[in-house]
Parts: C-alpha cells; structure tokens; sequence
C-alpha cells in the first residue's frame, strides 16, 4: 500500500501537468488567445473586422465559452474542447491524489496527515477540489484551474522530493484524537486560502489590464496574456472573498484546537513556540484581509495585497518555521 501511494502521487504529477498544458493550450489557441489575436491582425492588414471590440466579460471566458456557460457563435470548438479534457485531467488527478492518501491511511493503520509530506499532500487536495467545484459550477472561472495547477504542482515536488517520508506509526506526541481535528481542520482551512490566492493574483492581473483599457492602453507582456483571458475582477474579487471568508472561521478554529492541544500535551495553552506564532501572523494578515474588504475607503488592489501577504505567511510557517526554526512543532 505504501508503494502505490508513492506511485499514484507519481500519477498524479503527471495528470496535473497534463492538466496545465491543456488549459494553456486552450487559452493559447481559443478565440481569445495570444495566436487568435495574432491571427486577428493579419486580418486587419487584409481588410477584415477590427480586434479589440469584445466587451470586457466576454473576452474573459475561456476559448468557445460564453458567460452563461454556452458556446459563442464561431468559436473554437477544438480549442473547448482540449479545455473540457483539461477539466477532466484535472478530476482524475483529484481523484489519484485522494486515493494516494487513502492507500497511505491503510498502510500507516493512521490518518493520513501525520507529518509535513502528507499534509502538504492534503492541502493540495482540498485546493484542486474546491477549484474543480468552481469551474464547474461557472465555466468562466476556468482560468483558475491554470493557475491552480501551477502553484499545486511545486507543492507536491516540494512535498516528494524534499520532505518525503516513509509510511509508519505517528510519533508519541501526535498519538491523539486532536490530530484528526486541529490538523484537518488546519488542512481543509489553507485549501482554501490557496484557491483564494489564485483568485486573488488573477485579479490583480485583470484589475491592471481593465485600468490600461480605461486609460486608452492595455498594459503589455504577461498581464495582457492573462488579463484578456480571465473573468472580470469584479467577480474574481468576489470569489476570492467568498473563499477567503469561509476559510477564516476554519483557521481560527484550527488554531483554538491547536491550544487547547498543546495544553493536554504540554500544559500551557500557548507558549510563544515558531509555529504557534506564525499561525497567529497569519490569522492577523487574514483579519486584516476581510477587514479591509469591509472597508468602502480602502482599495480593491490594497486589499488584495493583504491576501497576498496572508499566504506568504501561511507558506512561511509551512517550509521556514518546520524546516529552518527548531521548536516544539519540528518533529512534524
């Protein structure tokens, strides 16, 4: 059993970088692509219909989706089509990755999320899930999917090759029932916070692009790539609220069961340990975040700045604070 696990993270790797390479070459070769436009201006030169007259939400669909989740008259069919094998990558990579962790389960006789490797395992999960629930719910939010697998895929080759560990009995000091609750729940909890900082980097990629076409201007190079591609960043900004906002009362829980943890276990509901510490700058950076969105006087881009600043901190605590500071968490 922990031979297969090993092999169906390999199977999944595999499937997520298919994934990529699918959503990319959708957005590459759709309607509203880089070799689409490429295409659009040789027309130009020939006489025909000028580019850039798409309405800001329509050029954000993905290639051959409307708003609505149907087909534009003259779309790319080819190009939705690589699309919706991308989508399906992307759920059968779900789907190897969940049985990775459930094959471990049975080989370590434990939940799988006992150490640093399994963990990162699980946050990666519960990120790619909730981003498959949002693209297919609303098709036009397929871009996060690109996004998604890109951020996922150094996590699982950081978590193979370099914090690997080999299938067997917890250590002493995780032998509790508080493993399953204040560790799920502080899984479940940066799954969510890592779709919501997709979310929140494609918005401030959109927030840029639709300022340059407001001034006369669309910024050029990488942002106009994505910037066309993705959905308008009212409604990026919204999902990334919406996740954020159902992650916090999961991360403040997580970090409550953590104390009351580390009480049973030591004798001190808190003691100033790194990672204690580092859950607790989060917890603020992401107050912050949810403050300042309730804030009419603060800008969007401020705001999404804090959500920024809030993963960087949850991957500091991550890698840093378990792989560089000694403290009462590094036998994890």
């Amino acid at each position: 059993m922990a031979a297969l696990s090993d092999q169906l993270l390999v199977a999944t790797v595999l499937l997520y970088v298919a994934a990529m390479a699918g959503f990319t070459a959708e957005f590459a070769f759709g309607r509203t692509g880089a070799v689409a436009r490429v295409a659009a201006r040789q027309s130009v030169l020939a006489g025909g219909p000028t580019i850039g007259t798409e309405e800001p939400d329509e050029a954000a669909q993905p290639a051959g989706v409307a708003a609505d989740g149907g087909r534009r008259p003259g779309a790319n069919r080819a190009a939705a089509r690589i699309g919706q094998l991308a989508v399906a990558a992307t759920a059968a990579g779900a789907a190897t990755q969940a049985a990775c962790l459930v094959t471990r389960a049975l080989a370590a006789r434990r939940v799988p999320w006992g150490n640093m490797y399994e963990f990162i395992v699980m946050v990666s999960l519960v990120g790619v899930l909730v981003c498959l629930g949002l693209i297919i719910r609303r098709p036009r939010l397929r871009p996060l999917a690109l996004v998604t697998t890109i951020v996922t895929l150094p996590l699982l080759a950081l978590a193979a090759m370099r914090v690997y560990t080999p299938a067997g009995p917890l250590v002493p000091a995780l032998n509790s029932y508080w493993l399953k609750i204040h560790v799920s729940a502080a899984a479940v909890a940066t799954g969510f916070f890592l779709c919501g900082f997709v979310a929140v980097m494609l918005f401030l990629v959109r927030r840029r692009y639709e300022i340059g076409l407001a001034r006369g201007a669309a910024p050029q190079g990488l942002t106009t790539t994505l910037g066309r591609i993705v959905p308008a960043a009212d409604a990026l900004e919204r999902v990334a609220f919406r996740l954020h906002a159902f992650a916090m009362p999961v991360w403040t829980f997580a970090v409550i069961a953590g104390a009351v943890w580390a009480e049973a276990a030591w004798g001190r509901y808190w003691g100033w340990d790194p990672k204690e510490v580092w859950a607790f700058i989060s917890w603020v950076v992401y107050a912050a975040y949810l403050h300042a969105r309730a804030t009419p006087s603060i800008r969007p881009t401020t705001t999404a700045w804090l959500a920024v600043a809030g993963w960087v901190t949850m991957m500091f605590n991550l890698f840093a604070v378990n792989l560089v500071i000694s403290g009462l968490h590094s036998y994890a």
